[in-house]
């Protein structure tokens, strides 16, 4: 069964072997020596090395205290999660999972070999407690692909005792800084490894062209949501708070950019593919709409006077919430898995590599970008003034919903146009969020009438009275109404911002 733990490390490096005395720097009331642990890791890779120029670094290793397979990921500058997963001779199927949406359909295969003989110190504070873990690490590097290399280096790793504070790693460092010990130049043992043992030249990381033509800019975007939901992928299977919201996002920003710009990316090529990532949107909504609108109604019934509440209503709703629960997450976790899914990823990597671009791309940005935020906001307007002209009703609340859709769509495209149009795009950045909040209350209360209108036929079909469920209907009409008499005065405020594009 594979753990997660977080891990707050900095690596240096010397031209001299040895550790300065860390006494008293930053509380360190002792320094205790461990000893020496012998640790052989293996890093496996796809011959493409996928992993690594992602900075997810998959290993087996033997020796010292956590022996078995470790899989990071990179979370912040010195952070990662590590997924530790117990001595087997093959990959453990819950990493290999993890590392599914990079690697795909290519084989991993060992790249590099890394024996390490760790000199480990314990820093402790007046009380006897692990401040932080300091070890000098004498490695010899081994690259088991190609025409293998070798390298030999010494560092020291500084990783944070768990729940300590990270301002110790800064005193640490002056200390060491002081005693002639520099930040290591690499994130990893397995990049440096990469480096120093590559054949010929060694190899750095290419600097991504900056963006010049609307096309750049375009492809700049739609590589950032690419990478959102390759990188997401993890975080999804293994339940991460708000994962599959943010995925979710990630898609249909990719779909809006595509609809935005048809004027930069040919829509022929690009439609195919938006049918493909709005299957994976609704694939990712389907338990998440229904966790949305439980929280919700769970909310509404705790505000409803307890005289009020007729019948188990708590019991009904919260049986209506599990009710598809428990597959759904299967179902997704089935789809992370399936050839459509991965299919898609490669898609997506080929669009980008080879764009569909048209005329349009290859001049410069201000132009061609502000137009397409200019007419999808356009869009937004007609909508809303369309809406005002209905009377409440659902054909007022199909436009408003509509609306709502449009305002998300004019949302990205100005996220896509912010590096070239700055300020303006902004704007229109904060007033489409503002309006997309506001139009989705709406929504939310046409989905919880809908669902009290089930609630209620089930309740009474069982005997039950369905008085809670129209009082609670009642009220989301009203909450409805709110906002619909709120829009007009909120929409004046903001319409005039696309002026200024």
């Amino acid at each position: 069964m594979a753990e997660t733990k977080r891990e707050i490390e900095r690596k240096y490096e010397s031209d001299e072997v040895g550790l300065p005395d860390l006494t008293g720097a930053a509380g360190v009331a002792a320094v205790v020596d461990k000893g020496v642990a012998h640790l052989d890791a293996t890093y496996h890779d796809t011959e493409d090395e996928r992993l690594a120029s992602s900075s997810v670094t998959l290993r087996r290793r033997t020796g010292g205290s956590d022996a078995g397979w470790h899989l990071k990921f990179p979370i912040a500058p010195d952070v990662r999660d590590e997924i530790r997963a117990p001595l087997t001779d093959t990959l453990p199927e819950d990493l290999a999972a993890l590392v599914r949406s990079r690697v795909r359909d290519r084989e991993l295969l060992p790249v590099v070999r890394l024996r390490s003989d760790r000199d480990v110190r314990h820093l402790l504070d007046a009380d006897g407690r692990l401040l932080a873990e300091v070890s000098v690490d004498t490695v010899h590097a081994e690259r088991l692909t190609g025409r293998g290399g070798e390298a030999r280096w010494t560092e020291i790793e500084v990783e944070l005792a768990d729940g300590g504070d990270p301002a110790l790693l800064d005193k640490v460092e002056k200390r060491l800084r002081k005693a002639g010990v520099r930040p290591s130049a690499s994130s990893s043992k397995l990049a440096r490894a990469l480096q120093e043992t590559a054949p010929g030249k060694r190899r750095r990381p290419a600097s991504a062209r900056k963006p010049v033509t609307a096309g750049d800019h375009v492809l700049a975007y739609m590589r950032t949501q690419r990478d959102a939901i390759v990188e997401l992928d993890p975080a999804v299977r293994r339940d991460a708070e708000d994962s599959v919201h943010s995925m979710r996002v990630a898609t249909r920003r990719l779909r809006s950019t595509f609809k935005s710009f048809g004027e930069i990316l040919d829509r022929a090529v690009t439609g195919p593919v938006a049918d493909e990532l709005k299957w994976l949107a609704g694939e990712l909504g389907l338990d998440r709409d229904r966790e949305v609108l439980t929280e919700r109604l769970t909310s509404a019934v705790d505000e409803v006077p307890e005289g009020l509440v007729r019948g188990p209503v708590a019991k009904r709703l919260h049986a209506w919430s599990s009710a598809e629960h428990g597959s759904a997450r299967g179902h997704l976790l089935g789809v992370l898995d399936s050839h459509r899914y991965l299919n898609l990823l490669d898609t997506l990597d080929a669009l980008i590599a080879d764009p569909p671009l048209l005329k349009a791309a290859g001049k410069k940005p201000r132009k061609p970008i502000a137009k397409a935020v200019r007419k999808d906001f356009r869009k937004v307007a007609k909508l809303i003034e369309r809406a005002a002209d209905l009377e409440p009703g659902t054909d007022r609340d199909v436009v408003l919903h509509d609306a709502r859709k449009k305002t998300k769509r004019t949302r990205y495209a100005a996220e896509a146009a912010e590096p070239v149009l700055g300020k303006p795009a902004k704007d229109v950045v904060t007033s489409m969020k503002a309006l997309q909040n506001l139009l989705g209350e709406h929504q939310d209360s046409v989905m919880a009438r809908q669902a009290l209108r089930e609630l209620s036929a089930v309740a009474h079909a069982a005997g039950e009275s369905a008085f809670t469920y129209g009082l609670l209907h009642e009220r989301e009409e009203q909450r409805a109404l709110r906002v619909e008499a709120e829009l007009p005065g909120f929409w004046g405020g903001i319409k005039d911002r696309a002026a200024d594009l």
